[in-house]
């Protein structure tokens, strides 16, 4: 199992925050990218028709056509496990937006998710293994393999119902980087997402 190095290449910021251009500052797609996961909080509380996780993988369609989405040092990996860089972190605590950057062969463990996550391709391709969850067995069961090319969106509800391990391939010829949002507080991105599970 690879551990993961978490980064705060970027200190959380509300969404209403001001944009003044400089380094520090978010830029106007992930600004925009909150507003969005915002408003699918707000729509959904007011039994809206498209659903939370319609508007999740719509927002980030939206957010990874943006070429000026991440810095450059958010796309740095680490030779120790696939890299995390914080990007934002919802002031209600309802939800933090990471960039995941795999270097090849690197890899999460396979797991079920503590709640709601949405994840986009960004540069490169991954690799995902689909499991389903065996309670007699007491593990997880391999289902199928499918390749998830840049552009690529997904998004789950919390449970074992969508169990998965995502990485880059060791044969890629290049880093792999994803666009990630949890329904967790930012400080809890690396604690209180993953589902680790036996396979």
């Amino acid at each position: 199992m690879q551990l993961e190095h978490v980064s705060r290449t970027q200190r959380p910021f509300a969404a209403s925050s001001p944009i003044h251009g400089t380094r520090g500052e978010p830029g106007r797609a992930l600004v925009q990218l909150c507003r969005e996961i915002d408003a699918a909080f707000a729509a959904t509380e007011a039994s809206a028709k498209i659903s939370f996780g319609q508007r999740v993988r719509t927002a980030l369609q939206t957010a990874i056509a943006d070429p000026e989405l991440l810095r450059p040092e958010q796309r740095i990996g680490s030779a120790q496990g696939y890299c995390r860089h914080l990007l934002a972190a919802d002031p209600l605590n309802r939800y933090a937006i990471a960039a995941l950057v795999w270097e090849p062969g690197q890899a999460s463990p396979v797991h079920g998710h503590r709640t709601w996550c949405g994840y986009a391709v960004i540069e490169g391709a991954l690799a995902e293994t689909l499991y389903r969850w065996d309670a007699e067995a007491h593990c997880a069961q391999e289902t199928r393999r499918h390749p998830r090319a840049a552009g690529a969106v997904s998004y789950v509800d919390a449970g074992r119902g969508a169990i998965h391990q995502l990485g880059n391939p060791a044969d890629a010829a290049s880093r792999a980087v994803s666009l990630h949002i949890y329904g967790v507080a930012g400080e809890q991105i690396a604690t209180h997402v993953n589902d680790l599970l036996a396979a």
